[in-house]
């Protein structure tokens, strides 16, 4: 036993130097026009809604209504009621469930303007409309917010295929990722492949219920080529509470927002076992290296510097301290792994999905297909010990060999 996961990361090479363009990291001004209109995505007091709907060009749908898609929603309610670029109502297509009560979630939902279920206690806003039939709720949509479990997403697309409006733009606020035979695929870019439309990304630090009840936050946007849409969408979630910045890296704001549950795993497992602080900061700075090294390699656009915005190290240590998959992993460790994942997930989360597990998995598929298990060891640990392979303990216990880290260097091929 020669070599740990604290001792790993001080051999290896410095990655690529960090690359900052500024017209790509500063935030969205809280007052610009857009179009002829004047734009203020401070929520601040008052309505500039003079416009006609003909003169709206934004009519949104919120594909999805759990805890972060109905604070999503909120979000986007606040300010389409008060902005003329975007259309009052706003849809929300709800995965219809029927409650305790006898009630249908979405009827509910409607005549109480809370998702009683997911978000209980917190006002959506008048104009959402929530709408249990998928086709309905995005028909008139061009503006497609996609937050949903990222294993329904695949399903959600082929039922959307040729049924949404011509120009319509997505963004995705979903962390995670597929793993096909060709490779691992983002979710960004199966909505693009599967649509044929363009799809940003919204990532950061975001515990959905502190944003519900207003508490100041962050979050990134990630685009690709057109800067003015990527704008246009931190003008529709931003608020004087929730500060939103754009940057031109979708790869790598949505693999921040994906990579760092399996981090959070293993934040989790410290806790449970009670190691304290130390134990814990090292495990997210190795992580932090690990996800940075994984992005890297799948693909050399992601710039260094996308991982000091919201999406990366604060997104990190948000869900380290708080988040759903560290508060689970922490009850799978005092269990000694005797209690399934799946099990704690039905007991602590009440329907919402644990994220951390599955993209663990589909993160090791992608290790094992390409031999970088051993450049890995956190990433590979955290799945093993989710599967049952090793216990809890071996989160912070020696890996058999050292890894060949050499082959980081230079290592700039894509992978898609």
């Amino acid at each position: 036993m020669v070599s740990s996961f604290f001792s790993l990361f001080t051999c290896m090479a410095p990655a690529m130097e960090e690359r900052r363009d500024a017209i790509e990291e500063a935030p969205v001004p809280r007052a610009e026009s857009d179009r002829g209109v004047s734009v203020a995505v401070d929520g601040g007091g008052g309505s500039d809604r003079g416009a006609t709907s003909e003169q709206s060009y934004g009519r949104v749908a919120v594909i999805g209504s759990g805890n972060w898609g109905s604070v999503a929603a909120k979000l986007i309610a606040s300010n389409a009621a008060k902005h003329p670029m975007f259309h009052d109502e706003v849809r929300m297509w709800v995965y219809e469930e029927t409650l305790p009560n006898g009630e249908k979630l979405s009827h509910t939902i409607n005549q109480t303007n809370e998702n009683c279920k997911y978000l209980p206690g917190i006002k959506l806003g008048v104009n959402v409309v929530a709408d249990p039939d998928l086709e309905n709720a995005v028909k008139e949509a061009n503006m497609l917010v996609f937050v949903t479990p990222h294993q329904f997403v695949e399903g959600i697309c082929k039922r959307l295929v040729g049924k949404i409006r011509p120009g319509a733009e997505a963004i995705s606020l979903i962390k995670g990722m597929e793993v096909k035979m060709e490779g691992p695929c983002m979710i960004s870019k199966l909505i693009s492949d599967m649509l044929g439309i363009n799809c940003c990304v919204l990532m950061g630090a975001n515990i959905a219920n502190e944003i519900a009840v207003e508490k100041f936050s962050e979050a990134t946007v990630g685009y690709r080529q057109d800067k003015e849409v990527a704008q246009r969408w931190a003008r529709l979630f931003g608020t004087s509470y929730f500060l939103v910045s754009v940057v031109q890296d979708v790869e790598g704001v949505e693999l921040c927002g994906t990579l760092k549950n399996v981090v959070a795993i293993a934040a989790g497992l410290v806790d449970g076992l009670d190691m304290g602080n130390n134990t814990k900061a090292a495990i997210m700075r190795i992580g932090l290296r690990e996800m940075r090294a994984f992005s890297k390699l799948l693909f050399s656009s992601v710039r260094d510097s996308t991982f000091f915005e919201s999406c990366g190290v604060a997104d990190l240590i948000t869900t380290c301290l708080g988040g759903r998959n560290r508060r689970v992993a922490e009850a799978f460790a005092r269990s000694g792994g005797k209690r399934s994942f799946d099990e704690l997930e039905a007991e602590l989360l009440q329907g919402q999905k644990l994220q951390g597990v599955s993209t663990a998995k589909e993160v090791y598929e992608v290790l094992s297909n390409r031999g970088w298990q051993g450049l890995f060891p956190l990433f590979t640990t955290v799945h093993e010990i989710c599967v049952g392979e090793l216990p809890p303990t071996a989160i912070v216990e020696y890996s058999e060999h050292s890894p060949n880290v050499s082959i980081m260097e230079g290592f700039t091929q894509h992978y898609y």
